[in-house]
């Protein structure tokens, strides 16, 4: 998804993309979330029926960037054939990597928007559904890889592993958001160290221990 977009003319044909693109591009060169709905229609000559049609608020639409982001680093990742021969390690990885080359891309709206909020990360109503996806997708690589683990392992419950993995993209995202390192290399480094200590602390004691070291180092870092 771009960051920047024309506005749309009249005889442009108007999806959930174009308006998503516009909105970005408006916080963007305004320095501001647009005022109403309104304003912004007109401004980009989007009908308001065209615009309720996809979100039916600004905080609607603002939680579908996160969605198109996340949509977006699985389908590209799913496109090789060898993913599905992938490690759960891996298979974390290629999200992880993926997914933080398409916030790059789009690095200037998110540290505008997620810098300003004060509450933390935690508490963006923008990732909410964002939020649901990420922890499907670790969800069914625990289901799709549970055959070949072992008994301690099936003991985890399947809740509690998938949101010690969300604290740890939390706590990613921060680091990539302070990140001043030349292509974001240290960011880089720190995916590879994490997945392989989350994959690797998969007993339910050592996982709980996960949680805590999750806890610590988001309240440390806010």
């Amino acid at each position: 998804m771009a960051t920047t977009k024309k506005a749309s003319s009249k005889k442009e044909k108007i999806d959930d993309f174009v308006i998503l693109s516009n909105f970005m591009n408006e916080v963007l060169l305004q320095n501001e979330e647009p005022k109403n709905i309104y304003v912004f229609c007109e401004k980009y000559a989007i009908s308001e029926t065209d615009f309720y049609s996809f979100f039916g608020s600004f905080e609607a639409l603002k939680q579908e960037i996160w969605v198109k982001f996340f949509e977006n680093a699985v389908a590209s990742i799913e496109k090789d054939e060898a993913y599905k021969t992938y490690t759960d390690k891996d298979k974390l990885l290629s999200l992880y990597f993926t997914l933080f080359e398409i916030l790059t891309l789009n690095r200037s709206y998110l540290v505008f928007t997620l810098k300003e909020n004060e509450k933390g990360l935690k508490n963006l109503k923008s990732l909410k559904t964002f939020r649901k996806h990420f922890k499907n997708f670790v969800i069914d690589i625990i289901r799709q890889s549970a055959t070949d683990k072992n008994e301690k392992f099936l003991k985890i419950s399947e809740p509690v592993f998938s949101e010690g993995a969300w604290i740890q993209f939390l706590f990613l995202l921060k680091f990539w958001l302070d990140d001043t390192s030349k292509g974001f290399e240290k960011t880089d480094v720190l995916i590879e160290k994490s997945v392989n200590t989350v994959v690797g602390l998969l007993e339910t004691k050592q996982l709980e221990n996960l949680f805590d070291l999750g806890k610590f180092l988001w309240k440390e870092r806010n």
